[in-house]
Protein backbone atom coordinates (compact mmCIF):
# COMPACT_ATOMS: atom_id res chain seq x y z
CA UNK A 1 0.00 0.00 0.00
CA UNK A 2 1.34 3.65 -0.99
CA UNK A 3 2.07 5.72 1.84
CA UNK A 4 -0.06 8.72 2.60
CA UNK A 5 1.95 11.79 3.24
CA UNK A 6 -1.31 13.86 3.90
CA UNK A 7 -2.49 11.42 5.93
CA UNK A 8 0.81 10.90 7.82
CA UNK A 9 1.47 14.67 8.37
CA UNK A 10 -2.41 15.00 10.09
CA UNK A 11 -2.05 12.07 12.46
CA UNK A 12 1.36 14.13 14.03
CA UNK A 13 -0.49 17.01 14.18
CA UNK A 14 -3.34 15.82 16.11
CA UNK A 15 -0.86 13.91 18.13
CA UNK A 16 0.65 16.84 19.12
CA UNK A 17 -2.49 19.09 20.17
CA UNK A 18 -2.77 20.93 16.84
CA UNK A 19 -6.34 21.46 15.29
CA UNK A 20 -4.95 21.94 11.53
CA UNK A 21 -6.24 21.41 7.85
CA UNK A 22 -4.01 19.89 5.56
CA UNK A 23 -4.17 20.53 1.59
CA UNK A 24 -1.86 18.07 -0.91
CA UNK A 25 -0.29 19.69 -3.95
CA UNK A 26 2.01 17.87 -6.86
CA UNK A 27 4.96 19.41 -7.22
CA UNK A 28 7.69 18.63 -9.75
CA UNK A 29 9.98 17.29 -7.20
CA UNK A 30 7.49 15.87 -4.86
CA UNK A 31 4.64 16.86 -3.20
CA UNK A 32 3.99 20.30 -0.66
CA UNK A 33 1.89 19.50 2.13
CA UNK A 34 0.34 22.82 3.29
CA UNK A 35 -0.73 23.53 6.53
CA UNK A 36 -3.51 26.02 7.68
CA UNK A 37 -3.84 26.50 11.14
CA UNK A 38 -5.15 29.36 13.91
CA UNK A 39 -1.71 29.20 15.49
CA UNK A 40 0.97 29.48 12.75
CA UNK A 41 3.45 30.53 14.95
CA UNK A 42 3.91 27.47 17.27
CA UNK A 43 4.20 25.21 13.87
CA UNK A 44 6.83 27.47 12.84
CA UNK A 45 8.90 27.72 15.42
CA UNK A 46 12.14 30.12 15.40
CA UNK A 47 13.82 30.87 11.94
CA UNK A 48 11.40 27.60 11.31
CA UNK A 49 13.03 25.29 13.36
CA UNK A 50 10.26 23.79 14.07
CA UNK A 51 8.98 23.60 10.84
CA UNK A 52 11.92 21.96 9.34
CA UNK A 53 11.99 19.29 12.06
CA UNK A 54 8.01 18.44 11.28
CA UNK A 55 8.89 17.71 7.35
CA UNK A 56 11.74 15.95 8.66
CA UNK A 57 9.48 13.49 10.71
CA UNK A 58 6.97 13.78 8.12
CA UNK A 59 9.55 12.37 5.49
CA UNK A 60 11.38 9.83 7.57
CA UNK A 61 7.88 7.91 8.35
CA UNK A 62 7.11 8.12 5.13
CA UNK A 63 10.06 6.77 3.73
CA UNK A 64 9.79 3.80 6.53
CA UNK A 65 6.59 2.84 5.25
CA UNK A 66 7.79 3.55 1.33
CA UNK A 67 10.73 4.04 0.49
CA UNK A 68 10.19 4.65 -3.00
CA UNK A 69 7.50 8.14 -1.65
CA UNK A 70 8.28 11.23 -3.26
CA UNK A 71 9.97 14.07 -0.92
CA UNK A 72 7.40 16.36 1.03
CA UNK A 73 7.61 19.85 1.62
CA UNK A 74 6.20 21.62 4.52
CA UNK A 75 4.51 24.90 4.13
CA UNK A 76 2.49 26.66 7.39
CA UNK A 77 1.18 30.33 6.78
CA UNK A 78 2.93 30.26 3.58
CA UNK A 79 6.11 30.97 5.42
CA UNK A 80 7.95 28.75 2.98
CA UNK A 81 6.88 30.21 -0.13
CA UNK A 82 7.68 33.74 1.81
CA UNK A 83 11.00 32.67 2.71
CA UNK A 84 11.86 31.44 -0.62
CA UNK A 85 11.65 34.47 -2.46
CA UNK A 86 13.55 36.59 0.48
CA UNK A 87 16.57 33.97 -0.55
CA UNK A 88 16.14 34.50 -4.33
CA UNK A 89 16.39 38.18 -3.79
CA UNK A 90 19.32 37.53 -1.43
CA UNK A 91 20.89 35.55 -4.15
CA UNK A 92 20.37 37.88 -6.76
CA UNK A 93 21.49 40.53 -4.75
CA UNK A 94 24.55 39.04 -3.78
CA UNK A 95 25.28 37.67 -7.80
CA UNK A 96 24.58 41.75 -8.86
CA UNK A 97 27.74 42.30 -6.64
CA UNK A 98 29.90 39.74 -8.15
CA UNK A 99 28.96 41.00 -11.52
CA UNK A 100 29.61 44.67 -10.63
CA UNK A 101 32.49 44.52 -8.58
CA UNK A 102 34.32 40.61 -9.74
CA UNK A 103 34.96 39.65 -6.73
CA UNK A 104 33.58 36.70 -4.18
CA UNK A 105 30.82 37.38 -2.23
CA UNK A 106 29.93 35.03 0.83
CA UNK A 107 26.82 34.68 2.19
CA UNK A 108 25.55 33.31 5.75
CA UNK A 109 25.94 29.88 7.26
CA UNK A 110 22.39 28.02 5.53
CA UNK A 111 20.99 25.13 5.99
CA UNK A 112 20.52 22.41 3.33
CA UNK A 113 17.20 23.60 2.43
CA UNK A 114 17.99 27.31 2.05
CA UNK A 115 20.89 26.37 0.10
CA UNK A 116 19.57 24.35 -2.09
CA UNK A 117 17.18 27.48 -2.83
CA UNK A 118 20.16 30.00 -3.34
CA UNK A 119 22.20 27.26 -5.86
CA UNK A 120 18.46 26.24 -7.72
CA UNK A 121 17.66 30.59 -8.44
CA UNK A 122 21.42 30.94 -9.65
CA UNK A 123 22.00 27.69 -11.69
CA UNK A 124 20.96 29.39 -15.47
CA UNK A 125 23.48 32.61 -14.34
CA UNK A 126 26.29 32.63 -17.23
CA UNK A 127 28.18 34.82 -15.01
CA UNK A 128 28.42 33.92 -11.34
CA UNK A 129 28.74 30.03 -9.66
CA UNK A 130 27.74 29.20 -6.63
CA UNK A 131 29.54 26.77 -4.42
CA UNK A 132 28.94 25.53 -0.90
CA UNK A 133 31.14 25.91 1.80
CA UNK A 134 32.04 24.26 5.10
CA UNK A 135 32.74 26.47 7.99
CA UNK A 136 36.28 25.44 9.35
CA UNK A 137 35.54 24.21 12.51
CA UNK A 138 32.18 23.30 12.42
CA UNK A 139 29.39 21.30 10.24
CA UNK A 140 27.79 24.33 9.31
CA UNK A 141 27.94 25.54 5.46
CA UNK A 142 27.98 29.22 3.20
CA UNK A 143 27.65 29.53 0.04
CA UNK A 144 30.21 31.57 -1.85
CA UNK A 145 29.28 33.79 -5.06
CA UNK A 146 32.08 33.98 -7.71
CA UNK A 147 32.37 35.41 -11.06
CA UNK A 148 32.42 32.34 -14.18
CA UNK A 149 35.53 32.73 -16.06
Amino acid sequence: MPAQPKAILEYLLTSLGFTATVEEHALDQGILLEVKTDDPGRLIGRQGQTLGQLQYITNRLLFRQDPQAPKVTLDIGEYRAQAREALVQKAREAAEKVRRWGDIVELEQLNAFDRRIIHNALKDDPSVETHSVEVEGTDKKVIILRPKH
